[in-house]
């Protein structure tokens, strides 16, 4: 259905986001709207303006999607009203795991393992109930191994629009400390984790240098 009133673009583009729930393909908004793409990204690029900092809601663009979500500051007073089961804050290996699964994808277990130097097959498993990483194939190699990659949701949770605006291998290292004590943070104070015993395992040198990680696995593209 065309859009014939363009003033009304941006409150049109809100009512789809908030409806939908989950991202949405903008060239699918396009086409079902029939407008250009310069259009939908002026009325993309208004609405995260105005939803945005405090607000309650914001929008988030990631890969070619658009989705409209609850601002993260608020968190804390979503979960005592709604009460939704949260999800274990991930372990260090399984965030180790998750950095490298990010820079080296596709990438199968035994590999990760090779630069771990460690058995991740539970890594490997949280990665996956949560949603973080998927399988996206299989190695031409003998027995076919499975690939993983990162999902739109390491996207989403990373803040990311995209691979490519991965930052540097230090940056997102950082990234990842941060998020993780916040979780852990969560989990000492919520009741349902106290039965859970978060490991605080050693961040391995290797992983402390990216030239040290570049020399190991070759470089990082």
């Amino acid at each position: 259905m065309k859009v014939e009133n363009k003033k009304q673009l941006k409150e049109i583009v809100l009512s789809i986001l908030f409806v939908a729930g989950d991202g949405l393909e903008k060239d699918f908004i396009l086409q079902k709207l029939e407008i250009s793409p310069k259009e939908l990204d002026e009325a993309v690029n208004e609405l995260c303006e105005e939803y945005s900092g405090d607000k309650g809601v914001h929008i988030i663009k990631f890969k070619n999607k658009v989705q409209l979500c609850s601002n993260p500051a608020f968190a804390d007073y979503i979960s005592e009203v709604l009460n939704p089961v949260r999800e274990k804050s991930l372990t260090r290996a399984a965030l180790e795991t998750l950095a490298i699964i990010a820079y080296k994808q596709p990438i199968t277990k035994l590999e990760i393992e090779d630069i771990r130097r460690v058995n991740s097959d539970y890594a490997v498993q949280i990665l996956s109930e949560q949603n973080m990483i998927e399988v996206v194939g299989r190695k031409d190699a003998v027995g076919k191994p499975l690939l993983f990659g990162t999902t739109e949701n390491f996207l989403k949770r990373f803040n990311l629009t995209d691979l490519a605006d991965l930052p540097d291998y230090e940056q997102l290292l950082e990234r990842i400390r941060v998020i993780n004590e916040e979780e852990v943070k969560e989990a000492q104070s919520d009741s349902l984790y106290n039965e859970f015993e978060l490991k605080t395992e050693e961040l391995p040198d290797f992983l402390k240098d990216e030239d040290e990680l570049n020399r190991v696995t070759g470089d990082v593209s």
